[in-house]
């Protein structure tokens, strides 16, 4: 059954989902918090949110039998936004949990920033984003990131950042959005972003009382 709500919000639990549902209740967005993994494969429009390690962000997906079906969603170009962590599990792999499998929806390893003096490892803070004309504007957003991705995979639209060499921040292919940084917390230039997506995947429809 489609859930009444505007928006599914994945609960991978490795995230802090409320300032996520937040971000979409200022955009009149309502949000249902959800690991059922039919609810995700029939909604409307996906976020998966993503604080924590990405062993463990992928294997709370598996556990969930979510694997197929967020992988599905992207091959299918069904609406999803997925933030930070929740950017990360869908390339190959990651340097911070060796011999975790990613989805594969897009190629690539994210490896860990390099260790150089005055380097701040993690990445906290705000961060300049340069897009390329075709998908996330220019603009500054938060970040919180000790892996990158440094090259673009093929067949997406890529905005790149900037910390101790240029890296991903940001791929879309069609009504789906991958953020490495945070934009449920990057003010103005975040909440754009989401609503650009949300207009983009044609979830419009107000909050009603």
């Amino acid at each position: 059954m489609t859930p009444l709500a505007d928006v599914v919000v994945v609960e991978t639990g490795t995230a802090n989902v409320a300032s996520v549902v937040a971000a979409l209740a200022r955009l009149g967005r309502r949000a249902l918090l959800t690991r059922d993994a039919e609810v995700v494969r029939t909604a409307d429009c996906v976020v998966v949110p993503g604080v924590g390690t990405f062993g463990a962000a992928v294997a709370s997906i598996d556990a969930a039998k979510l694997r197929r079906v967020l992988s599905e969603r992207v091959a299918r170009d069904q609406a999803l936004f997925g933030i930070c962590l929740g950017m990360q599990v869908f390339g190959d792999a990651s340097e911070e949990s060796p011999g975790a499998t990613g989805l594969g929806a897009y190629r690539g390893v994210f490896r860990r920033f390099p260790q150089r003096p005055l380097l701040r490892v993690p990445q906290f803070g705000w961060n300049r984003i340069e897009g390329d004309g075709q998908g996330i504007d220019d603009g500054y957003a938060y970040f919180a990131n000790s892996y990158r991705l440094e090259e673009a995979p093929a067949g997406w639209s890529v905005a790149w950042a900037d910390h101790g060499g240029p890296f991903v921040a940001a791929l879309e292919r069609g009504a789906t959005t991958l953020c490495q940084f945070h934009p449920e917390v990057s003010g103005t230039y975040g909440a754009t972003c989401l609503q650009r997506w949300l207009e983009r995947s044609r979830c419009l429809s107000e909050v009603t009382a």
